[in-house]
């Protein structure tokens, strides 16, 4: 229905003058429907748009379509085609032609058929290279924008300490301030092109949600508010503040009996009016429902729909429900007002008129598969993997030499493409929409056709086994046996294992988690485990590789810390590979022939035992330990492989500490400098990583013994030296006093420089000089760095 040119059509009137012209148009049904979504798959007749369906579901627009290309088969250039069909039927056969919002996953890259498959979050995060986080999910948003979608459902910035929580794979760690390095790395890449927003990145999940009850799933989350504030909204509001988020997801969780999606505090005072965030703000899937069929807050979909509205939620994810027919009920019933209802709409409305969707709806879908699985897009993929790659031990077995005479590749890892990828991947939400049909019906509200399954074409990813092959010299003699499964029982495979590794001078065995959201699956949303060793019988195909006495090296794929004791006393190289997508074949291979020097270290502890979660680095002075023998009965209380651990084929020298000022006012900074030299044969990387002890005076407050404060990734050749330099600013070790103000106080600052957060190499102290402590109004979040090589 064309319309003659009005203000909101006319792009060169303001944003403000467009959304104003528009709202005063709209209808409550055409409001109401902004605030709701619909599956491409609910629009679809035999994955062909349907006019008939469009027409049911569509009569007053839509606020957003979920997933056109992450929920279905399409290519590419058919996903944008598709973007481009719903649009025009918005724009042209609605009463206002107002375009959707289009959303897809985003994780470990753009969750759609043909899209780079990137490393997991956390293996992203075992990089410690922002920088290289920024070029990612500048990929993600060139390759979104192509296919017609604006926002993309990634970050997580959850902290989490827990690693029994099968989502910790899809995390950046336990450590707050490295979570919101690499995630406002994240948010850039993402959002900014040239300058300018284009796309929407979504920090979720708000907030508290990795550190839930027992390590599962949906489970309530017991956090104190101070705690709340300087751990886990921190990465948010870092996020927010300094690289611009635009929108946020609710957890599915509780806090303090108050679940997230309707909690005024969180949404509203602390999101809006204390942070000042001006987005908008999705629900996690299906997450208003909750407030009805799960939580039972509430006694309909109507109060559902009244308490998540009224706390802060805009749109409903990932189909319209409670912000259907329940909203509109509440509106004529007088529960929500006709106010209340407008600031939403506004903002999305803003939103969307930023975006330029209004005068740009349409892409260009014969361009879109040039901008799919380019050559650099997987040279990127393979650098990120590499960087991800820790190496946990070596007893100097490894690098090995591609002209070993025999090698056996063990394990249900070694030469699996799907045990690569994380549980985002494209291939495994495939699975999920399969998989998870309950009498015909998917849990996502429709039936899903048969033809979901046909994505074989959409794959290139590397194995670990086709690397090495393509590695080792044409003379070695090359054993291959699965051993077992990830996570079944049966031993079968056993015995030709143990025969592979007998008869070869070394033994990789490639074990781990197979990640994902259906049963069968060790690591992902939903698959929560209460023991940490390794699924299945992997450990003890381990212990019979080992019981050959061929030097064995194990090689991790796995989406969670496991728990390692024995493999870490009985191996004699041990690497943790993570879920390294589609180039980590090739990275591993490298890492293991010396065509690569590991650099990675871990963002999260690794436990020796389920018992002692949580465990990580950031304790206070009373915890990490027994009052007063130190030690569990059974163990120390210490991780087998503390935060920030990483080995390398070379060794790396701290030298020349210098704080160049001994006193700092409290709204002053220090400049902390230290030489870093490579004192080994090889080039290798480094992550230098900057802890603070402060140790404020006038205070209750206790204060952790060490904080990251500030880190960077220097590549050094042999021989070589770099000289780095922290600015420290005062007010990053400001804190939430007693009475939960942020401010700073006067005291000692301990300073700390290593490889890890047990590997500190320098020490020094300065002290923050004044009477009392200061309020602080505007949060500095982190600290810079700056390298200067030299010989």
């Amino acid at each position: 229905m064309k319309q003659e040119q009005t203000v909101y059509q006319d792009a060169s009137q303001s944003i403000d003058c467009r959304v104003n012209d528009l709202l005063a148009r709209m209808t409550v049904e055409e409001k109401c429907a902004q605030l709701g979504s619909y599956w491409v798959f609910e629009l679809l007749e035999n994955f062909t748009f349907s006019t008939n369906k469009a027409q049911k579901l569509l009569p007053y627009g839509i606020g957003q379509i979920t997933r056109i290309g992450g929920a279905s088969t399409f290519h590419p250039k058919e996903a944008a085609d598709m973007a481009n069909r719903i649009q025009k039927y918005l724009l042209e056969e609605t009463r206002l032609g107002i375009p959707a919002m289009i959303h897809e996953e985003c994780c470990s890259g753009l969750m759609t058929r043909g899209a780079t498959l990137f490393p997991q979050a956390i293996g992203v995060a075992a990089t410690w290279n922002p920088e290289l986080t920024q070029k990612m999910t500048s990929v993600i948003r060139d390759q979104m924008r192509a296919i017609g979608a604006h926002q993309g459902l990634a970050p997580v910035l959850d902290v989490t300490r827990d690693p029994r929580w099968g989502r910790t794979e899809e995390t950046m760690g336990e450590d707050p301030y490295l979570v919101a390095k690499m995630g406002c790395a994240y948010v850039r890449g993402l959002q900014e092109k040239d300058g300018k927003r284009v796309a929407v990145a979504t920090g979720k999940h708000f907030v508290g949600y990795g550190n839930s009850e027992g390590g599962m799933n949906w489970s309530p989350c017991h956090i104190p508010e101070r705690e709340l504030h300087e751990v886990f909204l921190y990465p948010f509001e870092a996020a927010v503040k300094e690289a611009g988020l635009a929108s946020i997801m609710n957890s599915y969780s509780e806090l303090d009996g108050v679940p997230c999606c309707a909690s005024k505090k969180l949404l509203r005072e602390i999101l809006r009016e204390t942070w000042q965030f001006d987005g908008i703000v999705v629900s996690d899937y299906f997450a208003i429902n909750m407030l009805y069929q799960y939580h039972k807050i509430a006694r309909t979909k109507q109060e559902a729909a009244n308490q998540a509205l009224l706390a802060g939620i805009d749109v409903e994810l990932p189909s319209t429900d409670c912000f259907g027919e329940p909203l509109r009920k509440a509106l004529e019933d007088g529960i929500i007002s006709m106010d209340e209802l407008d600031a939403v709409v506004t903002r999305i409305l803003a939103m969307k008129f930023a975006l330029g969707i209004f005068d740009q709806p349409y892409v260009k879908s014969e361009a879109a598969e040039l901008v799919f699985e380019t050559a650099e897009q997987r040279k990127l993929a393979y650098t990120l993997a590499a960087e991800s790659i820790v190496l946990l031990k070596n007893d100097h077995l490894l690098p090995l030499s591609p002209e070993i005479k025999s090698l056996a590749v063990i394990g249900p890892n070694a030469d699996s493409w799907r045990n690569m990828i994380g549980d985002y991947a494209y291939p495994c939400h495939i699975e999920t929409l399969k998989k998870d049909m309950h009498n015909g019906e998917s849990p996502f509200g429709t039936p899903i056709p048969d033809d979901l399954d046909d994505i074989s074409d959409a794959l290139n990813v590397v194995t670990i086994f086709e690397a090495i092959k393509a590695r080792v010299s044409p003379d070695t003699q090359l054993y291959f046996a699965q051993g077992c499964d990830v996570l079944n029982e049966t031993k079968d495979g056993f015995p030709v294992a143990v025969a592979a590794a007998k008869k070869a001078e070394a033994a990789i065995v490639v074990v781990g988690d197979r990640a994902g959201l259906v049963e069968g699956c060790t690591s992902g949303e939903a698959r929560d485990r209460a023991m940490l060793d390794l699924p299945g019988v992997q450990k003890e195909l381990i212990q019979a590789v080992c019981a050959t006495g061929t030097p064995v090296i194990v090689v991790l794929v796995q989406g969670r810390p496991h728990t390692l004791t024995w493999e870490h006393e009985h191996v004699q190289a041990m690497l943790s590979a993570w879920l390294p997508g589609e180039e980590g074949g090739n990275a591993v291979a490298d890492v293991l022939f010396d065509k690569v020097n590991p650099g990675g270290k871990l963002p999260i502890s690794f436990p020796q035992a389920v018992g002692q979660i949580p465990v990580f680095y950031g304790h206070k002075p009373s915890g990490g330990r027994s009052h007063w023998l130190g030690n569990y009965v059974e163990m120390s209380p210490k991780p087998l492989y503390p935060f920030g651990h990483g080995l390398s084929y070379t060794t790396f020298t701290y030298e020349n500490l210098c704080i160049d000022q001994t006193t700092i006012p409290q709204d002053g900074s220090v400049q902390i400098e230290m030489d870093l030299r490579n004192s080994g044969a090889c080039a290798g990387d480094e992550v230098v990583q900057l802890y603070v002890h402060f140790i404020p005076e006038q205070c209750i407050i206790t204060r952790p013994l060490k904080e990251l404060k500030g880190f960077t990734r220097v590549h050094l050749q042999a021989g070589a030296t770099a000289h780095v330099t922290f600015t420290l600013h005062a007010e990053q070790l400001a804190f939430y006093q007693e009475d939960l103000q942020y401010a700073l106080n006067p005291g000692k600052v301990e300073v700390m420089i290593g490889s890890s957060a047990e590997d500190l190499r320098l020490r020094g102290e300065f002290v923050i000089s004044g009477e009392s402590a200061q309020p602080v109004s505007k949060k500095v979040f982190f600290s810079e760095a700056v390298v200067s090589k030299y010989c």
